[in-house]
This record gives C-alpha cells, sequence and structure tokens, in this order.
C-alpha cells in the first residue's frame, strides 16, 4: 500500500481530486488531499509545505502528485520527508530560483487564443462535475507568486511527468518541451484535459499505481 499524497493546482482545492480519491482507495491505497492555504496572503512555499507535512502525519511510502501549479510545492515535500515518488500531472515545471509568476515567461508560453476557460480545463469532463467547478474555485492571493522556488536542486527522487495529450491549457508539445529543457525527461501520456483527475479518474489511477513497483 502506498500513499498518494495529492496537491492541487493553482486557485484549486481538494475537490479537484474527488473523483480519484475513491479509485486510489478501492485500489488498496491511502490518500492525502491537504488544501494550500491559497487565500492566505502570508503565506508562501514554507506554509504551503508544513501544510502538506502536517496533513501527511506519521504516513510514510509516499507519491507525491503535483497537478499543475502544485508541480511547485510536490518538490519540496521530497526535501522534507522521505518520498517514494514524485508525480508531475500536466505540470509547471519549476526550475531554482524561479519566481511562478516568471514561469510562463521563462518557458515560452503561449496560450490558445479564443477559448473559455472551461474549454482550456474541462474539455471531456461531465457537463454535472464542469458545473460544480466554479463553487470550489478560491482566489489564489498568497505570496509565493513573486518567491523564488526555493531549492537548489531537482530532489534525488524518482520523478515521472504525466500529461494529457486533450490540454488545451498547456498543450502536448509544450510540455514535451518544457520537459525535456528542464528535467532531461520525455513525459509519459494520457488521454484526457488539463483536468485529468476530472475528465478520466480511473485510467489516471491505473496509471498511478503502474508506476509502484510490483
Amino acid at each position: 500500500m502506498a500513499t498518494f499524497v495529492l496537491i492541487h493546482g493553482g486557485g484549486g482545492s481538494a475537490w479537484e481530486w474527488h473523483l480519484l480519491v475513491p479509485e486510489l482507495v478501492g485500489r488498496g491505497h491511502d490518500v492525502v488531499v491537504p488544501e494550500l492555504p491559497i487565500e492566505d496572503e502570508s503565506a508562501g512555499f514554507a506554509e504551503f509545505c508544513e501544510t502538506v507535512v502536517d496533513a501527511i502525519g506519521d504516513r510514510r511510502d509516499l507519491v507525491v502528485v503535483g497537478h499543475s501549479y502544485g508541480a511547485f510545492t510536490a518538490p519540496l515535500i521530497a526535501d522534507r520527508l522521505p518520498v517514494r515518488l514524485i508525480v508531475l500531472l500536466t505540470p509547471m515545471i519549476p526550475q531554482p530560483g524561479e519566481r511562478p509568476g516568471d514561469w510562463w515567461d521563462n518557458t515560452g508560453y503561449r496560450g490558445t487564443e479564443g477559448l473559455s476557460e472551461e474549454q482550456q480545463f474541462y474539455n471531456g469532463v461531465p457537463a454535472e462535475i464542469v458545473a460544480q467547478a466554479a463553487e470550489h474555485d478560491r482566489d489564489q492571493v498568497s505570496g509565493e507568486w513573486n518567491e523564488p522556488w526555493p531549492l537548489d536542486t531537482w530532489p534525488a527522487v524518482p520523478t515521472k511527468v504525466l500529461i494529457a495529450r486533450e490540454d488545451r491549457f498547456f498543450l502536448a508539445d509544450f510540455q514535451r518541451r518544457v520537459a525535456a529543457d528542464r528535467l532531461g525527461m520525455v513525459p509519459d501520456e494520457i488521454d484526457g484535459c488539463h483536468s485529468v483527475a476530472l475528465s478520466h479518474p480511473k485510467q489516471l489511477a491505473d496509471r498511478l499505481t503502474a508506476y509502484l513497483p510490483s
């Protein structure tokens, strides 16, 4: 049994994972779903990390999954606790000393014009789930946006990058390039949108558990 630590993306909440959690539990694993203090202007990377570490408690055998902006936080946990595996899901992959606010220009990100927020983030997600999403959005006013990412190097922990083929927010070619530039990796791919935990939770659970050694 592993403990999956699921870290949500920017402006998000634990709700992002509500379809994935029962899939992982049904496969015999424990799950921790912290909510980062993104509505606290005084909170930065240290507070994000502390929130996750506190939620983990004394659990071990950790697989830390960082979705989108959550990829800035996921490696910080591996710097604090023994982590078995880091999985970066449709991620913003940071580099040492980088401010999140600078990531967009540093990576050469270019959005797809003319798409609504629903089309960017939730294509392929069932309509009834999309209708609930706005109720769970939170204002991200925390201070880490202009804070240099604190690690000097990537943690010495096995790392996987998993991208979604139908992602309209971070296009697949863009994510392949960033993964190669920043981690020297070819990412794995899965069907689904940027919010793949909502569009393809069963398939995502299968991919995450397949990363565990037999």
